[in-house]
């Protein structure tokens, strides 16, 4: 029984590990969250804000430095990460924005930085983004998963998402890697935008689709394809499987029946078991 165990112990480390702290991950794209939006009474002393940005700093180095960047370049990278934080404040403020415009349950801002799992979606997302552009492989994946673990949201880091997006509901959105989203773009739950194919050697190219400005896609449709590209202005509707490119300014629709049937001369519909 102590060889098989130390196989396996050994066959663990037969090839290079890297082993991230995730719960200081998690602590660290939380906390980073309540920072760039202030979502603690703390955040009233400005003080505070300036420790927490220390704190932030050097938890981000020291995961990086997990990830096997050398001291050089987790200092680097940390610096030219919060040299671009602004810029993703910027833009989650124009996705907040969008969703007080045109939510009509969204009441106040606050309400969104603390109860919409599809805003903290977004903001991970933006943040891992900017680290997966930096090839901060591990920590990016890691917190994105994090993210679809807490929301219901799969969202790769490697998709391309404009400004003014707006998740609404959120439960069950699949976002591919190679996935393109332009501005104004608003999905709602279960949406796909996935590939045709999943085999490994199309792994360089693009497998998702593109999403061209001021797109509606509503709940449960499924986009797949690389070459795939909804036009500027379409509405997708809900459950449609869509392989094809669709032109500019088009609604798409899947076509169903409803029939409604007095129950009293049908009683075999509740008399039925599973």
């Amino acid at each position: 029984m102590k060889s098989v165990n130390k196989a396996i112990y050994q066959s663990n480390f037969l090839e290079k590990r890297i082993l991230l702290n995730k719960k200081k991950a998690k602590y660290w794209i939380n906390e980073l969250t309540y920072w760039l939006f202030c979502s603690n009474k703390e955040y009233i002393e400005y003080d505070f804000f300036e420790q927490k940005e220390v704190e932030l700093k050097t938890v981000l180095k020291e995961l990086l430095e997990q990830e096997e960047f050398s001291n050089e370049e987790s200092t680097q990278l940390t610096e030219d990460f919060f040299s671009t934080i602004s810029e993703v404040y910027k833009k989650l403020l124009q996705d907040l924005k969008t969703i007080l415009a045109f939510d009509p349950a969204a009441k106040s801002r606050n309400e969104v930085l603390i109860a919409y799992p599809g805003f903290f979606a977004i903001t991970v997302h933006r943040v891992a983004y900017v680290l997966w552009k930096k090839n901060v492989f591990i920590l990016s994946r890691f917190i994105a998963e994090y993210a679809h673990s807490k929301t219901g949201i799969d969202i790769h880091p490697a998709a391309t998402i404009g400004e003014s997006f707006f998740i609404d509901h959120g439960t069950g959105i699949v976002i591919g890697e190679t996935a393109v989203i332009g501005k104004n773009v608003k999905i709602y739950q279960g949406v796909t935008l996935g590939a045709l194919t999943v085999s490994k050697d199309k792994a360089s190219e693009k497998r998702h689709p593109t999403i061209e400005d001021d797109v509606v896609i509503y709940a449960n449709a499924t986009i797949l394809g690389g070459n795939t590209t909804i036009g500027k202005g379409a509405v997708i509707g809900g459950n449609v499987w869509i392989t094809n490119s669709i032109p500019a300014q088009s609604l798409v629709f899947h076509k169903s029946e409803i029939i409604i049937k007095n129950i009293q001369n049908f009683p075999e519909a509740i008399n039925f078991s599973i």
